[in-house]
């Protein structure tokens, strides 16, 4: 199973992009989103360091729920 990451981005150089999420910051590829108008703030899901989804502040947070509850086992 593969899991996407929903991370934040906080700043943008070219195609690349230094994203955050829960303390952890990363460089992220934003190669496959170069038709999506991107900014620093926007949330974007995160596989194997390339950016494949922009997604709402809403989506980003239910799917962080739902991590959680996995990492916890709790329903």
């Amino acid at each position: 199973m593969c899991l996407g990451i929903p991370m934040q981005i906080q700043e943008i150089n070219g195609y690349m992009a230094r994203c955050e999420a829960k303390g952890v910051e990363r460089d992220v590829s934003l190669f496959m989103l170069q038709d999506e108008m991107l900014e620093a703030g926007d949330h974007v899901v995160v596989h194997v360091g390339y950016a494949i989804q922009k997604v709402t502040p809403q989506e980003a947070r239910t799917a962080w729920e739902l991590y959680d509850q996995m990492l916890t086992g709790s329903e």
